[in-house]
């Protein structure tokens, strides 16, 4: 059945999540077409999206191995791979969605559709990318003879908070980016902070709970990554990766707040980006 878009003063505001299930047809062809343009004419193909945090892997084993961090007894590469699995999905929603609008500006700037279908779409292009990986992990869980703890059962759980994570970040950066260029500077900065901030190589319980009367932990908690990145453990390795109760909830809480203001502020800067962009 044909669709018929009315101009009506007002009706947009109303209509707009509506009309998210209209266009949701565009949510796929998007994701389709960045997909498949990413990997467009390169010889390794899809493999680029396991080639990445592979790499970065083996570099941060030699940082364990020279460092003589503990992995809580879990094999080296298991423990680094399984923090590298939400990371690299987190660090490459960050980059693709905040680029998304400017990247789409002919699309954005002649056609009316929600445009919260754009930073969607990148961050469920960077999920395929996600898949390819956890095939990757559990190749290594075969190879280490490694099987997983019942708890894998909460996996999708953390899987859906990185997800949203990814979503609310990559909300306010794309909205950000179509006024201020400046901010594809940051991007790159904040990735790069971002994993020297967060437990890739180090376990969370080896940041002390208080420090000068400061619960350290607790503040190293803000960072939703570290929840999520120890929910991955503790879901994939079981062992010594356990969950630190508070910090978990600060980091969920800090899930929640950052998808929520992400959508605020993308909705209330959206009416400008066909003029901005």
């Amino acid at each position: 059945m044909p669709h018929h878009l009315v101009i009506e003063a007002g009706r947009t505001e109303r209509q707009y999540w509506r009309d998210l299930w209209r266009y949701r047809e565009l949510f796929y062809f998007l994701a389709l077409r960045d997909f498949l343009v990413r990997y467009k004419q390169t010889s390794v193909g899809i493999l680029w999206s396991l080639i990445r945090p592979v790499l970065t892997m083996l570099v941060l084993l030699v940082v364990v191995q020279l460092g003589k961090l503990s992995t809580g007894g879990t094999p080296g590469p298991l423990f680094i791979f399984a923090a590298m699995l939400p990371w690299q999905f987190f660090s490459t929603a960050l980059s693709e969605s905040g680029n998304s609008l400017v990247n789409n500006s002919n699309l954005v700037s002649k056609i009316y559709f929600p445009r919260l279908v754009v930073p969607v779409s990148s961050t469920i292009v960077c999920f395929a990318d996600f898949l390819i990986s956890t095939v990757f992990m559990a190749v290594l869980m075969a190879v280490y003879r490694f099987v997983p703890p019942i708890q894998v059962l909460w996996l999708p759980f953390f899987l859906v908070a990185v997800f949203a994570a990814s979503l609310g970040v990559g909300l306010w950066l794309s909205a950000l980016m179509v006024k201020y260029r400046d901010f594809r500077f940051i991007v790159p900065f904040i990735v790069q902070f971002g994993l020297y901030a967060s437990p890739v190589v180090l376990m969370t319980d080896r940041v002390p709970l208080v420090w000068h009367g400061l619960p350290l932990r607790l503040i190293y908690s803000l960072n939703p990554a570290v929840g999520l990145i120890d929910g991955f453990r503790w879901s994939l390795l079981g062992g010594q990766n356990l969950i630190f109760g508070p910090g978990m909830a600060v980091s969920l809480g800090m899930v929640v707040l950052l998808l929520w203001s992400g959508l605020w502020y993308f909705r209330r800067a959206e009416r400008s980006f066909a003029d901005v962009i």
